[in-house]
């Protein structure tokens, strides 16, 4: 990738959730977790975790209620849960400042690879979907990839499907969440979120040139 690109760059302004608490800490330097919630013009309401240093300006008077403007990225990273890797999804903020009063934003544009066979499917209402895992590189740390679940609908979904993995994508959309139910083996029934960049916008930067390894993903 070259060293000029722009790969990830995100935009929120909404309304926070829940306070901030200390999640995790890097070489003596505190990181605070928090959610804010942005409106879609639907008025369904996307619940998005938000990660930020508490040596950015303005992260330590982040009070539930506020309205809030950031820019950053949409980042991941695997967690150990029960024995199992999951992927963690989250906007790692790099600003914080007021948002105006009602102001909505929830823009997100990514460059990346794809980096497992896209799943094509339809809704039970013949709604097109596909689904793609986008291994997205950071400009700064040339070693870690940030791998972004990518979800398009109707031709865009059609178009993607039809890629093969380690095509080079530019996508754009907004970072949304959505609840669903996973019944577990035992037969009991528990209400789990997913995140992931409902896209918009995509175009093909380069062609497959070679497989990516799955197996390291995840």
């Amino acid at each position: 990738m070259e060293t000029n690109e722009i790969s990830n760059t995100a935009i929120l302004a909404g309304t926070v959730k829940s306070a901030p608490v200390i999640s995790h800490q890097i070489e003596g330097e505190n990181f605070l977790d928090f959610e804010v919630e942005v409106e879609r013009l639907s008025k369904t309401v996307d619940v998005i975790p938000v990660t930020v240093s508490e040596r950015t300006e303005n992260a330590g008077n982040i009070q539930v209620g506020d309205n809030v403007l950031m820019h950053g990225q949409y980042r991941s990273h695997n967690k150990n849960i029960n024995d199992k890797n999951r992927l963690i999804l989250h906007f790692f903020a790099k600003d914080i400042e007021p948002a105006k009063e009602n102001e909505k934003l929830n823009d997100v544009k990514l460059v990346g690879y794809i980096c497992k066979t896209p799943v094509y499917r339809k809704t039970p209402f013949e709604r097109e979907i596909c689904d793609i895992l986008l291994a997205v590189n950071r400009t700064t740390n040339y070693h870690r990839s940030d791998y972004i679940p990518c979800i398009f609908w109707g031709r865009n979904a059609r178009f993607v499907s039809n890629l093969e993995v380690g095509t080079k994508l530019e996508v754009s959309g907004r970072i949304q969440s959505r609840k669903y139910i996973k019944t577990q083996e035992n037969g009991a029934v528990e209400e789990k979120t997913a995140y992931e960049v409902s896209c918009q916008n995509v175009a093909i930067l380069e062609s497959s040139l070679k497989k990516v390894d799955e197996e390291r993903i995840i």
